[in-house]
């Protein structure tokens, strides 16, 4: 059966693939279920996290055969070259990677007998890309600095970066001018501490009043705008949405706070 291959910003939800222990029926039918999946699509390799699965388990094919490997373990690695890489999760996407060029690899097959191979070129890196998927990495985790966020923008432009990453958003000036306003109340509230004039102290408390109302506005012209902005992405908009929430919400919770406080020191 052909399985659904997971393409970002969908998580494979892996960060470490426990070690297959039984070796029956139940796995063979994935391991047939992924070869097939890979030879619909014309891949080179699958990982079973690629498809959702917990297995330890990748497909690469050599010499036009897929080799099915359990459990590996790569136990030596040599020499560094870099590596222009393509993948599914990332599609038409490309990246540098870093890879070595010359790897030794221990593993397991459908029956449980122990393997080692010596993989060198191509096929180490191609290795090496399957195998990274057994531990939750893929090519945005494996980039740092400049190649990240240059990455990033590719996903961006394509529009498969997720909205909640970091970047500028006309949005954020909103919430700026509110946590400015948020500290002058704050000011004016820490300073009625030190003030024993009532007529004072009543016209602190309008001007409270007052920015309170603008820091409200404010909030809420963050929450319609953002979700304004929200449209213009296609793909991760339930965590985009969730984070205007999360975003309005804690400013409210604090606004709510300073005015409590600010009414019983008045």
């Amino acid at each position: 059966m052909i399985k659904d291959i997971i393409t970002y910003p969908t998580p494979t939800g892996i960060e470490y693939a426990p070690d297959v222990r039984f070796f029956d029926e139940k796995l063979f039918i994935f391991i047939d279920d992924l070869k097939e999946t890979a030879e619909a699509n014309k891949l080179e390799g699958l990982s079973a996290p690629q498809v959702g699965s917990y297995y330890n388990l990748v497909l690469v094919k050599k010499d036009d055969e897929f080799l099915e490997l359990i459990n590996p373990r790569v136990i030596r690695k040599s020499g560094e070259v870099i590596s222009k890489e393509t993948t599914t999760y990332f599609p038409n996407i490309s990246a540098d990677i870093l890879r070595y060029e010359t790897i030794n690899i221990v593993y397991e097959d459908r029956y449980g007998d122990q393997h080692s191979l010596k993989a060198e070129g191509d096929f180490s890196i191609l290795l090496q890309r399957k195998i990274d998927y057994l531990y939750g990495a893929n090519l945005l985790t494996k980039l740092k600095g400049k190649d990240k966020e240059e990455f990033e923008k590719k996903l961006n432009a394509s529009n498969l970066g997720c909205p909640t990453t970091p970047r500028k958003f006309s949005r954020d000036y909103f919430i700026k001018a509110s946590n400015f306003f948020l500290v002058l109340m704050l000011l004016l509230l820490v300073s009625s501490f030190f003030i024993d004039d009532e007529l004072l102290l009543v016209e602190m408390w309008d001007y409270q009043l007052y920015t309170s109302f603008t820091v409200l506005a404010l909030n809420i012209c963050y929450a319609i705008y953002s979700y304004y902005e929200n449209k213009r992405f296609s793909v991760c908009t339930n965590c985009y949405n969730m984070s205007i929430f999360g975003v309005t919400m804690m400013g409210l919770f604090r606004l709510t706070v300073v005015m409590l406080v600010s009414y019983f020191s008045f």
